[in-house]
């Protein structure tokens, strides 16, 4: 009897623990358009809406972090992520886990606006949750795994590069997505090992040492590859 009850007070303890570690992390997504009065901002609820928009932001999310291959303890310990829609230059941005749409992107974009606007979202979300290497990570690789994320999603737009296209590994955006892409075939779940170094820090060294070879001659190596 005493057996029983202890293991139904440890049983107890776990569910409770467990229950409050998932609490603590639980993200909350929420989406406002301040651009009603506007084209894009109608066709934003006509097409997306506010509440497909959530979905797409939980979605997203999950996706980043089994391509980060990140535990519950691994990732950021962010509570709140938000979009607004709005009117301004540009596609988009995110800022302080708030992600910004330009409401004239939406309104201007031919073809099928609800797939853009998930791809633009899947990048601006892995924002979100990569890590930067304490600031020294280069913006053109930040922007690549963004972009990665969306390649990997399947969101990608026809005017992107080819595959072994560009000029320079750290490029940014399609051109270092496509690389990375190449690299996460040498070893897979490259990118999610990159950015949990990035937590740290950041040194171009860390191509060497999970793939080893330099970034430089993984480039040479991509190119040949597709060339």
């Amino acid at each position: 009897m005493g057996g029983h009850q202890t293991t139904s007070s440890l049983l107890l303890v776990t569910l409770l623990a467990t229950a409050l570690i998932t609490s603590s992390w639980a993200v909350e997504f929420q989406a406002t358009n301040s651009a009603t009065g506007t084209p894009g901002g109608q066709r934003f609820d006509k097409e997306i809406g506010l509440d497909r928009s959530k979905h797409v932001m939980a979605s997203a999310s999950s996706f980043i972090w089994k391509t980060f291959g990140q535990a519950v303890p691994d990732r950021k310990n962010v509570a709140l992520v938000t979009l607004a829609v709005e009117s301004m230059d540009g596609v988009a941005y995110t800022s302080n886990n708030g992600i910004h749409v330009s409401a004239g992107y939406i309104g201007r974009y031919s073809g099928d606006v609800a797939a853009e606007f998930a791809g633009v979202m899947y990048h601006e979300m892995t924002h979100v949750w990569q890590w930067n290497g304490k600031g020294a990570t280069p913006s053109g690789l930040i922007e690549g795994i963004a972009d990665y994320v969306r390649l990997k999603a399947g969101y990608v737009p026809g005017h992107w590069v080819k595959p072994g296209g560009g000029s320079r590994w750290d490029q940014g955006y399609d051109v270092t997505a496509r690389f990375l892409d190449y690299c996460g075939g040498r070893r897979d779940g490259f990118v999610g090992l990159l950015n949990g170094r990035m937590k740290d820090g950041y040194s171009v060294e860390l191509f060497r040492e999970l793939l080893g070879e330099s970034v430089g001659q993984l480039w040479i190596d991509y190119k040949a590859h597709y060339n």
